[in-house]
């Protein structure tokens, strides 16, 4: 079914989506998009439901910002009849594309329009102080009016960004926002009929892939090798997460132990309005971190303008920052340990930022080999493993991190599209740590994360403790190249698909309701809209037999009779032990949420943010992390309420000896 290796994928990251059309006709289109749906979990042929979901993604493929089309251009495919989502499925099936070429055609049409309103419009009567985020959640406008209302507010915006740089700068700024616009326009009209072709095609199998569930996408040729960068997470960067803001680039993210991070004076929230003295704003985004990334040691040099987040009435500033490039071998994949002095011992601290493992190192050896020098050095009473904005990573190293924790036992379970369960385990048969376990997690805690949390929950190794629930990533994908193989990239295109989900060892599955927390904590995503629950099509949630008392059945016959004596020694058993104690603690927790002052501040605040609140806010409340230190307090109650427990059963204990 696939052409080379294909790998696994457990992880959660952006992707830059950019590049020529791929070499292909509509019969190669077809073979493709069957492949695909071949492959996928649930969705193995064309049905009216995806028909429709495509059409729709067709048009937001040729129209992503919503400027060019009305919704009375598009409305008969944004609303199909039945009988023609029916037509439509009967002629792709036959390799006939037509009907997304009909809708390519309204764009044409919708870009002479889109040009003749430009010509209207005075630039020294554009709208001022228009609010960026209002272009975020966007819907289709209904007249030529609002569509001109709406390409004038996105002129003024890039505009007053362009203004903060110098006139020859300014100029030629709004002479390369101009040119993006006619690129991307003059690539829609070529008279060249085979670019055009493989244009539309590209376009429709992103529709198709894209439609089946959120993660399986397809890949031009150079969106290939830009998704294998990414896989890899090695790169000659700043070590930032940049958002396209349509007057400039967010920063959204400074990536730990990062050149950026390390330089100190990039921050987030900070818009890129150049880079090394080019403009970037309506630059594409794969462009502008072109620009940013280079050859390692070399400077590049960022045009930001900064708020002043202390007075919003104040000018905003522009600033020229220069970062040192260097390889970002992310240290969100890597992790932290520390603890906090308690009674006559301490509370080891674990945050692990990503499941990885390389030649080197992996995110299983690092937190053992920090827990055991914890051990040595102290009295070790608990355990905190954060998990929080931990987005995944490797799936191997999700079942070593859990086994650290228990004997031996299924950890993970996979069940792919064609209905096959293989059992991932651990085997080694002894723990790091046996004691007092909090793993900690939030709406941003996904895939491997969430196995390891739901994992050690079903066994009752841990207290899971955060935001109400984690991300609600559960599903698999595999990549049709592999990432040793850079340079043979399919002309015809790769594409990512999702092969089916994972389930823990209770038989549930994260995917879609995430991991629930035994002890809830809000944090600062608390109340983000952030999850597979508001993916565009989530994959629904599913559930299998639950495998404590695993019986090996995936395992061939002989070996099976082999191992069964040796590995049915020392299994982990399903424990009660936090049981008894999660309500008090539970109720301790809310009590000193309810009267920290500066909590209930918090609380506030992140209930009137929109999406983008700004972690270093929650400084402004009294504590770095009130999420964390409460966690803390909850394994201090733990250790103390097990610690009374064992006091009021010794004299009862004593008086069995005496007897």
């Amino acid at each position: 079914m696939f052409r080379r290796f294909i790998f696994i994928i457990l992880i959660l990251f952006p992707l830059i989506i950019d590049g020529k059309p791929p070499v292909i006709d509509s019969q190669g289109a077809h073979a493709k998009l069957t492949e695909i749906m071949d492959s996928h979990a649930s969705q193995k042929s064309l049905s009216p439901i995806i028909v429709q979901r495509a059409l729709n993604n067709f048009i937001d493929e040729l129209d992503p910002t919503k400027t060019y089309f009305i919704e009375s251009d598009i409305q008969q495919w944004l609303e199909p009849e039945d009988e023609y989502v029916t037509q439509v499925q009967r002629r792709v099936e036959c390799s006939d594309f037509s009907h997304f070429v009909q809708i390519y055609e309204a764009m044409v049409d919708a870009i002479a329009r889109r040009n003749r309103l430009e010509n209207m419009i005075d630039v020294n009567a554009l709208p001022e102080k228009v609010d960026a985020n209002k272009f975020k959640e966007m819907e289709w406008v209904n007249s030529e009016q609002d569509l001109l209302t709406r390409v004038m507010e996105v002129k003024a915006l890039q505009i007053e960004a362009s203004k903060r740089l110098n006139d020859e700068l300014q100029d030629k700024s709004l002479q390369r926002i101009h040119k993006q616009r006619q690129k991307y326009e003059e690539e829609i009209l070529s008279h060249d009929s085979t670019y055009r072709e493989q244009l539309v095609l590209s376009k429709v199998l992103k529709a198709f892939a894209s439609s089946l569930d959120a993660h399986t996408s397809y890949f031009t040729p150079e969106e290939a090798q830009q998704f294998l960068i990414n896989v890899q997470q090695r790169l000659f960067g700043i070590g930032a997460a940049l958002r396209d803001d349509i007057n400039g680039f967010r920063v959204i993210k400074i990536v730990e132990g990062g050149p950026a991070d390390r330089g100190g004076e990039l921050k987030a929230d900070d818009l890129i309005i150049a880079v090394d003295g080019e403009p970037v704003v309506g630059m594409s985004i794969s462009d502008a971190v072109s620009l940013i990334r280079g050859e390692e040691d070399t400077p590049v040099k960022l045009t930001v303008i900064r708020k002043d987040k202390e007075d919003e009435d104040a000018e905003d500033e522009t600033l020229d920052i220069t970062v040192i490039r260097s390889e970002v071998v992310l240290k969100e994949t890597r992790y932290e340990a520390s603890y906090e002095p308690f009674g006559n011992g301490v509370i080891a601290y674990l945050r692990l930022f990503s499941f990885y493992q390389d030649p080197e190192n992996s995110s299983a050896e690092d937190l053992a080999r920090e827990l055991e020098k914890l051990k040595d050095d102290h009295k070790v009473l608990g355990v905190v493993l954060d998990l929080r904005n931990n987005s995944g990573g490797m799936l191997s190293q999700a079942v070593a991190v859990t086994g650290l924790f228990i004997t031996k036992g299924v950890v993970v379970s996979i069940k792919d599209d064609s209905g096959k369960v293989q059992h991932l385990r651990d085997l080694d048969g002894r723990t790091i740590w046996n004691g007092p376990l909090i793993v900690m997690i939030n709406r941003g805690s996904a895939s491997a994360s969430e196995i390891v949390a739901q994992t050690l929950q079903d066994y009752g190794r841990a207290i899971i403790v955060g935001d109400d629930h984690s991300f609600g990533k559960g599903s698999f994908q595999t990549f049709t190249l592999n990432a040793a193989g850079q340079g043979n990239i399919n002309p015809e295109g790769e594409y990512k698909v999702t092969r089916g989900r994972y389930y823990t060892v209770s038989g549930k599955s994260p995917q879609l309701v995430g991991v629930n927390s035994d002890i809830e904590v809000p944090g600062i995503l608390s109340e983000s809209e952030i999850g597979e629950q508001y993916a565009k099509y989530p994959l629904e949630t599913d559930q299998i037999d639950a495998n404590f008392e695993d019986d090996l059945s995936d395992i061939p016959f002989f070996q099976r009779a082999k191992i069964t004596n040796l590995y049915r020694f020392n299994l982990q058993p399903k424990l009660t032990i936090y049981e008894e104690y999660i309500p008090v603690l539970r109720k301790n927790s809310e009590k000193r949420i309810e009267n920290n002052k500066n909590y209930q501040s918090f609380l506030e605040e992140i209930k009137k943010q929109d999406l983008n609140f700004d972690p270093e806010k929650e400084a402004q409340y009294g504590k770095n992390d009130m999420q964390l230190t409460e966690s803390m307090n909850i394994m201090k109650d733990l250790i103390m309420l097990q610690r009374l427990k064992k006091l009021e059963s010794e004299p009862k204990e004593f008086e069995k000896v005496g007897a």
